[in-house]
């Protein structure tokens, strides 16, 4: 029988899906929107309105909404010895989680781009102030997996890309850290079949243990957990031929146990770019061939996040590397979102960028954009995105070239914060479909301070019900991430547990971001939080 998810989504019998073309460069088909369950269960999770998966109707105006840099980027740049060796440092694929055993955020990247590659970690406690460890290894804040590939090596010849998880729930705590590696390869043509990658643990981020063999593709692979469904998932690269063109891509593979997922013989073809995605004006640049003007997905991690998982992808808009060799600038990637809710099938409704390379000479983030692979983690109400980005030129401006000057910033957006539902002066209604839940709490992320949002329940044909109707709610005029929305005389949900009804939000002058029913009057969702935060002892709210 088919697995029936958290959502009510039911996958197929035959999962992953085996059945998208390589060939089709249409958006995703996302059957989930196409055929929402007739009743949704939301006690996992805030519910965020980034589709349509919870509307039944509704006259609000979608927003979506992109994260703003920090003022002061970059918060790390190279300054070691090591670092300035090749003064680049950066993600590909790296990560950045809160521990909260250590009451810091870790990060862990790399140096020395296109050299060797070298293993870092940093601690901050607020995200903008970063301070290197010493990691007891003789190399300061470096470390290093083991390996074949690194006999006879000190740490200062790192390897190649590498992707890190933090694991709270790990079962063994040896296991608490995750490790991908392609450890080394000579920056040549990629030998027939792909690169070979290996699997590794570790209980401090520090010590690993010895090399599990993983499959064979191309560089920057990642991996993530899927928690809705208990999952690994690896985020495999490898190329595809369209039309004649050759294309980065993704394939899919999936394992209960990380050191066993290794396997990538069976991974099935995943995604790629389409037609919707926007390659770079050849406006500036000088001519280029012509798989330069074709969009490619360079990279794609993935992080549970309230009740849906979010998926960075990284477009690269062209142009060809050989022009940013010769022109000695950074290549072009820009950043941007999707969100599934099934772990597989990606909804990515915004294609003018969640982060965009600045694309101007002495920016610190001119282009070749990274984004980690926790995505984001949650710190002071906000959602924090590190991201890396390349200026193009050594930091005194000397030496340009393409994989010069790189460093880490971050961006900030509101929790929540990726789409809102927006109404102006007169007043707009949204109605959802029918939904069950356990808790009695109804919460709220809104930003109306000068409207009114009010909230009605309704039996599932739609029908008011008596203590719950409009005129029965307090409405809430607030800039708040989480606004408890009261009825008369304290009414609670709980009568309505396991019950199939309907939320009829009526909102003016502000913006909707997401609701749920909590069993706490304190708010908690019951929902992932990404890479974690100060606020949190784990990988949910609760």
């Amino acid at each position: 029988m088919s697995e029936r998810l958290y959502n009510g989504i039911r996958l197929t019998a035959s999962w992953p899906p085996k059945d998208i073309s390589q060939q089709c460069d249409e958006p995703m088909r996302v059957p989930y929107l196409e055929n929402p369950p007739e009743i949704i269960p939301i006690d996992v999770g805030r519910q965020l309105f980034i589709d349509n998966f919870l509307v039944e109707e509704t006259s609000l105006e979608r927003i979506f909404h992109k994260p703003a840099r920090y003022k002061h980027n970059p918060v790390l740049r190279p300054e070691t010895p090591d670092e300035l060796r090749f003064p680049s440092i950066g993600f590909q694929q790296g990560g950045v989680f809160y521990n909260p055993a250590k009451g810091v955020f870790e990060m862990f990247y790399h140096s020395n781009e296109q050299a060797s590659r070298c293993r870092h970690i940093a601690i901050s406690a607020d995200m903008l102030n970063w301070t290197r460890i010493d990691t007891g290894l003789g190399a300061g804040n470096m470390f290093r997996e083991p390996g074949p590939a690194f006999q006879g090596l000190d740490l200062r010849d790192g390897g190649h890309v590498f992707a890190v998880w933090l694991d709270l729930d790990a079962v063994h705590p040896v296991e608490r850290y995750k490790l991908l590696s392609l450890a080394k390869y000579a920056h040549a043509k990629p030998p027939p079949g792909g690169m070979s990658h290996s699997l590794h643990t570790s209980p401090d981020g520090i010590h690993w243990s010895a090399a599990v063999p993983a499959g064979k593709a191309d560089d920057a692979q990642s991996f993530f957990y899927n928690p809705f469904r208990h999952v690994w998932v690896y985020s495999i690269k490898r190329s595809l031929k369209r039309n004649g063109k050759n294309l980065r891509a993704r394939w899919y593979a999936e394992s209960r146990d990380f050191l066993k997922g290794g396997n990538w013989d069976n991974a099935v073809y995943w995604t790629c770019a389409d037609r919707l995605d926007i390659p770079e004006p050849r406006n500036g640049y000088p001519a280029y061939p012509v798989q330069g003007d074709v969009c490619q997905l360079y990279t794609l991690h993935g992080v549970a996040y309230e009740s849906i998982m979010l998926g960075m992808h990284e477009i690269h808009r062209g142009p060809h590397n050989s022009t940013c060799e010769q022109g000695r600038f950074p290549k072009l990637t820009d950043l941007e979102m999707g969100f599934s809710r099934d772990g597989f099938h990606w909804h990515r409704p915004d294609r003018s960028g969640f982060i965009r390379a600045a694309r101007k000479p002495g920016h610190w983030d001119r282009g070749y954009l990274h984004s980690t692979t926790s995505i984001c983690v949650i710190h002071e109400d906000r959602l924090f995105f590190p991201y890396a980005g390349f200026s193009g030129a050594d930091p005194d401006g000397a030496n340009p070239g393409m994989y010069r000057g790189g460093a880490i910033g971050v961006a900030m957006l509101r929790r929540d914060g990726f789409a809102s539902l927006r109404a102006g002066s007169a007043e707009q209604t949204l109605t959802t479909r029918p939904m069950t839940f356990t808790g009695e709490y109804l919460f709220v992320n809104v930003d109306n301070p000068r409207g009114a949002l009010a909230v009605e329940v309704l039996d599932e044909q739609g029908g008011r019900l008596s203590g719950f109707t409009r005129t029965d709610c307090l409405s809430v005029s607030a800039d708040d991430t989480k606004s408890r929305v009261l009825w008369k005389d304290g009414a609670s949900l709980k009568r309505f547990a396991d019950r199939p009804v309907r939320f009829r939000f009526h909102l003016t002058q502000g913006d909707l971001y997401a609701f749920w029913v909590s069993r706490s009057l304190k708010g908690e969702s019951g929902g992932y939080v990404a890479g974690g935060g100060p606020s949190f002892s784990g990988l949910r709210d609760v």
